[in-house]
């Protein structure tokens, strides 16, 4: 096991070189994002993990059989492997990326070119969405200080009216405003 790496590997390269071609860029490997993903196109804001059937335990694929020796170690470690792409997809997720998981299976000649033209969908689709999501909390942030401004103006008039009706300084007004420490 110690000849089996966990990067670039064949499935992970001919899948990266397919995506450069078509005019994405990328990251590989991103160890500040939980699970590392094998590539990370930011502009996207997405994740994608090239997954190795047998590795991951892709159920229903003729690359993924239990070996016949050690069979509970597999079992278990393969358990192990879906559970820990399962709570790095959700933690990602969390974080507003969007997670795109390839099989190795599906990296082989006949779908080779379905896949990467899914992957392009998937990255057309999260990139609108982040552009969605960016604008929305663009809008908040404007509407969030205007209403500050406004909340400000407010303030500075009754504290104006104050200090003509009462001939209060700005100093007492303003500790009226502050709470009381307890």
């Amino acid at each position: 096991m110690s000849q089996i790496h966990s990067a670039n590997t064949k499935p992970e390269i001919k899948l990266r070189k397919a995506l450069f071609e078509r005019g994405f860029r990328y990251r590989v490997n991103v160890k500040t994002l939980p699970g590392k993903p094998d590539i990370v196109l930011p502009k996207y804001r997405t994740a994608i993990f090239v997954n190795g059937c047998f590795w991951h335990g892709h159920s229903g694929c003729k690359y993924y059989t239990v070996p016949e020796t050690n069979v509970e170690f597999w079992v278990e470690k393969v358990a192990r492997n879906k559970e820990r792409d399962a709570v790095n997809n959700q933690r990602l997720e969390s974080l507003s990326w969007s997670v795109v998981t390839i099989w190795e299976c599906e990296l082989k000649s006949k779908a080779f070119a379905d896949t990467v033209a899914r992957v392009e969908a998937e990255l057309a689709s999260n990139k609108e969405k982040w552009e969605a999501y960016q604008a929305k909390r663009k809008s908040d942030r404007e509407f969030a200080r205007a209403e500050a401004r406004r909340k400000r103006r407010i303030r500075e008039e009754v504290e104006r009216e104050l200090q003509e009706q009462f001939h209060l300084s700005s100093k007492v007004i303003r500790m009226s405003h502050e709470e009381p420490e307890l």
